[in-house]
């Protein structure tokens, strides 16, 4: 172990400059987990205040629904911040694959490249969730201008009981340790492969199943009303988590398809990049994916007008969920952001050997960033389609069709997604420095 432990200090002691690529991984992975730290704890805020109001010997019956829909807003946004997490400890996998395997096939252990590994991960995550930590308390004030239930949240509602800070600094460590020693496995089992960049095999179609089951399912018990409603919440949120198997096979269908008609050079750059790596392509707009599903969700609201309530409690819910939508849909379109601008920096230094290449070849550095903006592009219309589709599957058993006629709705819908994936671009824009960084 001794070994190890020098061997990992010595191969972290060589960064030496801004370009080089280890610490260039380094800092954007600490910014990953940092983002999924601060927001896991604003979001567990959020829901204590709401759980805190509701045990008030004050409250309504209408308050005891709000932990309700603040805990639906939790567990569908803890599907892409797990995924933030786990890219964050994938960022460097490329780069990390070919030296562990180097070290793999020089006489090093599978033991000692676990080590290597686990240490890596683990202290990254533990900068970045310590860097979370403190933006979570500065965040708090920005989030106590918000009003529900007529008024504003103080400070002491919205902070986290002490012992959720460090389970949820553990809880981020061990995302990365765990995406970490699944990365791992093929360095450990096949390093020839590794090292001689062999393709993975393609994606099943049975990916579309559980997808499928969970809308099935859901749309029984709905119709038949045999189901308390936190089931059904339950149902909704592990729904959307199976998007996440069925958009990395939709990506490499796209990806063959695009190859096969590709007009340009940077069309074919753009599909092989998604054909080559699926799963990276889907993680990188996966977050948009999340905040279509949000924004549908939040304009079907658009049909209750809270002005015509004749209850003032049911105006006030209305109300209530239309600002807790738009307000989770902010910090999905947020997360989808830092989602593609570090998986989109990462892949760059990964593929850093790919662009020097083809500066040298004589292509021209718009050529690349048209590749890397199509890269985005495609796939993040490929995430709202499916997103889309899935957030119907689950819409229209509850509301039936007449939402789809109502020009309020679509309207809203439309606007909402525009906007996250406007956020979307602006993160794959941002990493163009890392581009110019890598060529020089």
């Amino acid at each position: 172990m001794s070994a190890a432990l020098r061997l990992w200090w010595l191969l972290r002691g060589r960064s030496a400059g801004r370009s080089d690529p280890q610490r260039l991984t380094s800092i954007l992975a600490a910014v990953a987990f940092a983002v999924t730290t601060a927001v896991v704890l604003v979001v567990l805020g959020g829901l204590g205040a709401f759980l805190d109001r509701a045990a008030a010997p004050d409250a309504t019956s209408d308050d005891g629904l709000y932990p309700l829909l603040a805990g639906t807003a939790t567990g569908l946004l803890m599907v892409p911040l797990g995924t933030l997490g786990g890219a964050a400890a994938r960022l460097s996998v490329a780069r990390r694959d070919a030296r562990l395997a180097a070290l793999r096939l020089t006489g090093a252990t599978t033991a000692q490249v676990s080590l290597l590994t686990v240490l890596d991960a683990g202290v990254q995550a533990l900068i970045g969730a310590a860097i979370g930590v403190v933006a979570y308390l500065a965040l708090v004030p920005a989030v106590m201008l918000l009003r529900f239930q007529g008024r504003a949240f103080t400070f002491t509602e919205l902070l986290v009981p002490w012992w959720v800070v460090p389970s949820t600094v553990v809880g981020v460590a061990l995302v990365a340790l765990v995406s970490a020693v699944v990365s791992l496995r093929k360095v450990a089992i096949t390093p020839l492969g590794v090292a001689a960049r062999v393709a993975p095999g393609p994606l099943h179609w049975s990916r579309l199943l559980p997808l499928l089951l969970f809308a099935g399912v859901f749309a029984v018990l709905f119709s038949l009303g045999r189901a308390e409603i936190i089931v059904l919440v339950g149902l909704v949120v592990g729904g959307f988590a199976m998007l996440n198997l069925l958009g990395p096979f939709v990506m490499s269908i796209i990806g063959r398809l695009w190859a096969g008609r590709a007009w340009s050079a940077a069309t074919l750059i753009a599909a092989r990049r998604v054909l080559d790596a699926p799963k990276t392509a889907w993680r990188s707009v996966g977050g948009v994916a999340l905040a279509t599903f949000i924004a549908g969700l939040t304009s079907a609201i658009a049909m209750f007008d809270a002005g015509s309530a004749p209850d003032p409690q049911e105006a006030q819910l209305l109300t209530d969920m239309a600002t807790g939508g738009f307000l989770t849909l902010g910090i999905a379109g947020a997360v989808a952001a830092v989602s593609t601008g570090v998986m989109q920096a990462g892949r760059v230094i990964d593929q850093r050997g790919e662009y020097r290449a083809l500066h040298l070849a004589g292509t021209e550095p718009r050529v690349m960033g048209s590749a890397r903006l199509q890269e985005t592009g495609l796939p993040l219309v490929a995430a709202v389609g499916v997103a889309t589709a899935g957030a119907l599957l689950f819409m229209v058993p509850a509301l039936g069709y007449d939402f789809l006629s109502s020009s309020v709705v679509l309207v809203q819908f439309g606007l909402c997604v525009t906007a996250a994936c406007g956020l979307v671009l602006l993160g794959a824009l941002a990493s163009g420095r890392v581009v110019r960084t890598v060529l020089a």
